[in-house]
């Protein structure tokens, strides 16, 4: 089978002739590979980032979109010819630059009618990012003020359109470009972040308080996204800051809460979230925006390069 990805850890990415698909466990599904999605996440992996769960020789792609063609003899209310989305991890063969995939059931999410195989295939893991996100690590709900600061790309854009399914008023940055898209999500105030006085901006619109939690998904946006977080007194600030600044602006209380994001998921999250998330965001999400999809074939890169990184969100 022919695939994309990687011979050893570091190495560059091109076509590999590996096995075949293995007979499927009870639990697993074989799936045709429509699309698979391409994130500055693939780069932790070739580099030996993220443990997947697996070791190169081995086909790169962590989300896809495609057909089911075979089910384990335990799956059920799945069956050949349902079309299906994906972030199989830890991967159970290769990953998703491959013709086929053998995924876990539980990891499956039914595609949306009328959406794309491309923009299927970029959804999971900025979706799955998004609800862990506001769920798990902000709580976000009825009540809450949000800021998403770099509400343009897909996972920003994420973020906005479930924060304002879960009740919250959101307030987002992006650029001009991005305004009448994010402001058709649901948000309040779209603000542009090239204006340095933004931060004081957000807080003329929540009159001096500052929002309740913040999620900066801007490159050297950190500290400024700080600025416009309410002062919980005694209690932690609830802010992600989703960019490699974060350490290097955040005040000392803050450092040990936080996590700069790499594209990693909650591996529990990223089994049994993709179902809700698609099932809460059908249509709202595209494979522009920093983001790519392409088929695996495409994906491929010439012998001496290595794979196209492109920002989160």
């Amino acid at each position: 089978m022919l695939v994309a990805g990687i011979r050893r850890t570091g190495g560059d990415v091109g076509m590999l002739d590996v096995p075949g698909p293995r007979p499927l466990a009870g639990d697993e599904v074989l799936i045709q590979v429509r699309a698979a999605g391409v994130g500055n996440w693939d780069e932790f992996v070739r580099t030996g980032g993220w443990d997947v769960g697996r070791r190169p020789p081995m086909a790169l792609g962590v989300e896809a979109a495609g057909l089911v063609t075979a089910v384990g003899s335990m799956v059920t209310g799945w069956a050949s010819g349902d079309e299906v989305m994906t972030h199989p991890l830890p991967l159970r063969d290769q990953g998703t630059w491959a013709p086929t995939l053998i995924a876990p059931s539980a990891s499956i999410a039914r595609k949306p009618a009328g959406v794309s195989w491309e923009a299927a295939a970029a959804f999971p893991v900025p979706a799955l990012t998004a609800a862990q996100v506001l769920d798990e690590v902000l709580g976000v709900g009825p009540g809450d003020r949000l800021l998403v600061n770099g509400a343009g790309g897909v996972t920003g854009r994420l973020l906005v359109s479930l924060g304002s399914l879960r009740g919250a008023e959101v307030i987002a940055t992006a650029g001009p470009h991005s305004r009448a898209p994010v402001a058709a999500l649901g948000v309040r105030d779209v603000i542009d972040y090239h204006e340095q006085d933004w931060p004081d901006q957000v807080l003329a619109i929540t009159d001096g308080t500052g929002v309740s939690a913040a999620v900066n998904a801007t490159p050297d946006g950190a500290g400024d996204a700080i600025r416009a977080v309410r002062d919980g007194g005694g209690s932690p600030r609830r802010i992600v800051l989703a960019t490699p600044d974060a350490r290097r602006v955040a005040p000392r209380r803050l450092r040990r809460r936080i996590a700069p994001q790499r594209g990693r998921l909650n591996p529990r999250a990223s089994a049994s979230g993709l179902p809700r998330a698609s099932a809460r965001v059908r249509s709202r999400t595209r494979s522009s925006s920093g983001r790519s999809s392409r088929s695996w074939r495409d994906r491929a890169v010439g012998p001496s390069a290595g794979p196209s990184v492109r920002p989160l969100g």
